[in-house]
């Protein structure tokens, strides 16, 4: 019997959730290692409050892997608009906070959510530990706190960017996943905020060392304003290869037309097409493929079934560009 392959996505934010809804149609053995940093809105309000896990992407997550839109599904994003303690809370990281308090810890929590929402692979948090960014800027100020660091003001570029917390470290099962992947996926999402997040946690770089996975980075299609301002895409490659320790195999570049409109209103916001100069700023092995990976829609966002169709291609050993 062919054994199915395991893929691990790892990630946070928008970026994976779309990633996974693509993912999970194929016959794979899917795992999403979710960044916990997240401090900012009901997230972060009951990090604050109940000493939580920020829960609102790996919520996403679990429903992006749910295998239908159910009611349970749609419950999940539900958020609360009315005036009162409950207002801007989603149900779903409510209901996540419950369930951590009765099944005896976050990880377990997560886990009986996936099995109520019916969901298809495994939603696994990087850590189970109370973990906030903090970045060094290159005129010497520090900022501490996910959303503060995506909000700053643009040319205040990062220098440095680290986890501060007590004794941070990987959860087992995250580790786990990724010492036993055929392949790992990082990205699409925020470079620093999303991604290289999960790598500044201790253990998991150690883990992507000793995973013999192949490794795929899914490049961003805009930079994002406050993070990656003038970034090109040796840029982004180079962080990620500098936090994990290793190299990729495969590097997803979208090729798409942009139509001028769209590229006009994101410019407006500060945020412009990444750039492709891996043939002068990147020195790795990576095999580069190129594809329209943009939805059919007025944003530049990735489409998750063409992006899962190109990652399957890999995984297949049919690595034509479209």
């Amino acid at each position: 019997m062919r054994m199915m392959k395991k893929i691990v996505a790892l990630g946070g934010g928008t970026g994976l959730s779309t990633l996974l809804r693509g993912l999970k149609e194929y016959p794979v053995k899917l795992s999403a290692v979710v960044a916990v940093t997240d401090d900012g809105g009901s997230s972060g309000r009951l990090r604050k409050e109940l000493g939580i896990i920020p829960p609102g992407d790996i919520r996403n997550c679990l429903v992006a892997l749910s295998k239908e839109e159910s009611l349970m599904s749609k419950l999940f994003q539900h958020r609360f608009r009315e005036k009162g303690s409950l207002s801007g809370h989603s149900f779903g990281n409510i209901f996540l906070a419950a369930l951590s308090s009765l099944s005896g810890g976050f990880g377990r929590g997560v886990a009986e959510a996936g099995n109520v929402l019916f969901i298809k692979g495994d939603v696994i948090p990087v850590t189970l530990s109370d973990a906030r960014l903090k970045a060094e800027l290159v005129g010497g100020r520090f900022i501490t706190g996910e959303r503060r660091i995506s909000s700053r003001a643009p040319g205040e570029k990062i220098k440095k960017i680290f986890l501060v917390g007590k004794k941070v470290r990987v959860y087992p099962p995250a580790a786990s996943a990724v010492m036993n992947a055929d392949y790992i996926v990082f990205g699409p999402g925020s470079l620093y905020t999303s991604i290289v997040t999960n790598l500044l946690v201790p253990g998991l770089a150690n883990a992507l060392k000793k995973s013999r996975a192949s490794k795929i980075y899914v490049s961003n299609i805009m930079t994002q304003p406050g993070e990656t301002d003038g970034y090109t895409l040796s840029d982004h490659v180079n962080a990620l290869r500098e936090r994990a320790g290793v190299d990729f195999d495969y590097i997803l570049v979208d090729r798409s037309k942009l139509d001028p409109e769209v590229l006009a209103r994101y410019a407006v916001s500060g945020a412009h097409p990444v750039i492709d100069d891996l043939a002068a700023g990147y020195s790795g092995r990576a095999e580069t493929l190129g594809a329209k990976f943009v939805s059919a829609s007025h944003y530049a966002r990735h489409d998750s079934r063409k992006l899962a169709r190109a990652i399957m291609r890999v995984a297949q050993g049919r690595r034509r560009t479209e």
